[in-house]
Parts: C-alpha cells; sequence; structure tokens
C-alpha cells in the first residue's frame, strides 16, 4: 500500500483527505491519505520522518509551506515562489518539493475556458498572491498585483517577470483593460459580503477566479456573474491543486470527476 499524506497544525478541517481518497477509489489504486499535525517548528523533522517511514508524498499547509523549502530539493517554481506544498519521495536519493498552487490557479482557469493571455490582476501578494503570479506569468500574461501595501506588490513585481506592483486605491483602473482577475487574499470569508474589488470595476471580458472556497460564491463571484464575467470559485483551484500532486506521486491521470464530488460533498 502506498501512503501519501498531509503536514499542516491545525490539519483537522483540511478538505484534502477525501479528495484524495476518492482518486484512489475511482482508480482501485492501494494507497490511503493520512495526516500529520507536527508541532509548529517540526517541518522539517516531519518530512524526514515520513521518508524515513516509506510514505510516497506528502501535501504541506500552513504554516509549513516556507520551512518546506528549506528540508527539501525544490524544483525551479517552488524555489522561485519561495513555498513548498507537495513533497515527492520517490525520486532515487531526492526528497523533491513543488508548489501546486500556481498549476491550481492556472488549470482552473482553463477548466472554464478563460484564456490565458492579455493582462492579469492578482489582488494580494501573500503566498497565494506569489503562487499565481508566478503561475500566469509562466503562461505568457502581463500581471498586474495589487496589494494594500503597496511596496510588498511592488517587491512580488521585481520577481516576476512582465509584472507590476500597486495598492489597492488604483484596482479599479488597472481592471479596465483586464482579462483576468484573481482575488489572492481571504477578503469574502469571514465576512459574505465583503470584496476586494468594486463591482463597478468588473466587467464581461473578465475572467474572475476567487481564491476563497467556503463561501463558493462570495459577494465577488456574484458581481462578477451579474456583469456576465466568467466565475471560477475557489474550489476549483482547490482541486486542481490536488490534481497536480495526484498526478506527479501516482503516474497516473487523475480521476479529476471523482475528486470534485468528494470535494464539493465537505463543502
Amino acid at each position: 500500500m502506498d501512503v501519501y499524506g498531509l503536514v499542516g497544525n491545525p490539519v483537522g478541517h483540511s478538505l484534502s483527505p477525501p479528495m484524495h481518497e476518492a482518486g484512489y477509489e475511482a482508480l482501485d489504486l492501494d494507497a490511503r491519505y493520512v495526516t500529520f499535525e507536527p508541532p509548529k517548528d517540526g517541518a522539517a523533522a516531519a518530512i524526514e520522518g515520513a521518508d524515513a517511514l516509506g510514505v510516497a508524498g506528502l501535501n504541506v499547509t500552513i504554516p509549513f509551506k516556507q520551512d518546506a523549502l528549506d528540508a527539501v530539493d525544490p524544483d525551479p517554481l517552488a524555489e522561485r515562489i519561495g513555498a513548498v506544498n507537495t513533497v515527492d519521495f520517490t525520486g532515487e536519493g531526492r526528497v523533491t518539493g513543488y508548489n501546486t498552487d500556481a498549476v491550481g490557479a492556472v488549470r482552473a482557469l482553463r477548466s472554464h475556458d478563460v484564456a490565458l493571455s492579455g493582462t492579469a490582476v492578482v489582488v494580494g501578494a501573500g503566498g497565494a498572491g506569489r503562487a499565481v503570479a508566478f503561475g500566469l506569468a509562466d503562461e505568457g500574461m502581463a500581471v498586474r498585483i495589487a496589494n494594500r501595501t503597496e511596496s510588498t506588490a511592488h517587491d512580488l513585481a521585481d520577481e516576476v517577470p512582465d509584472a507590476t506592483g500597486h495598492g489597492l486605491d488604483g484596482l479599479d483602473d488597472l481592471l479596465a483593460d483586464a482579462d483576468v482577475l484573481v482575488n489572492a487574499t481571504s477578503v469574502g470569508m469571514e465576512e459574505p459580503d465583503a470584496t476586494p474589488v468594486s463591482a463597478d470595476a468588473l466587467h464581461g471580458g473578465l475572467g474572475v477566479l476567487d481564491a476563497v472556497y467556503r463561501p463558493l460564491e462570495t459577494r465577488l463571484l456574484r458581481d462578477a456573474s451579474e456583469v456576465g464575467a466568467t466565475t471560477v470559485d475557489g474550489a476549483w483551484m482547490l482541486l486542481y491543486q490536488g490534481v497536480e500532486a495526484f498526478e506527479r506521486w501516482t503516474g497516473e491521470e487523475a480521476p479529476v470527476e471523482a475528486m470534485n464530488e468528494a470535494l464539493r460533498a465537505e463543502l
């Protein structure tokens, strides 16, 4: 039996176990997905211990994504993003770290026929924002990063190809000719009527991804839908980052429909 798992603190709320277990069941794989909750300074020890126990792969979540970077051999994308959320132990003498959040956002948008060309506006320059900005830039998009602390947006833009950094004050102007909008902040999670973007700034030519998945339909997505924009809820990004990890670990094409059903049944 192959064992995969999730390292985080806390992990009790995670939706990864049912999603991955549904994938194993759909493909009749002899595999299980378990959770590990080490102390908050225990990322490296947890990864080393999992390797010693013969665990085949790990997902890594808060607060360990940055710490995991120093405990593995990161691939170039994870190194640029500065965080690891997927670890593969199957390489010969090599523990490899990946960041599937970037691919998750790209695949989520593509699954809704959003063209990844032109200009993207990414709201937020934290962990999710970094991953999304690099992912969209690697697709060839010009990326405008807007953040509450403008200097942080500028710092990230200096690292991302063809990117510019901005404060939130000019967000409406940034969106006027944009093709893609991604909310990579937690705005809309705890206050359902909160939104990072004025409804007046939205238009029908946008593809809008909100990384928030609780609730599934945020105020941002409702406003975007009303003006005819293509909307993508955060569960799609969560799904596809898991799909990417699943495929890296197993070498199989992930049963996306089964994993999506299991994920949404928990939401």
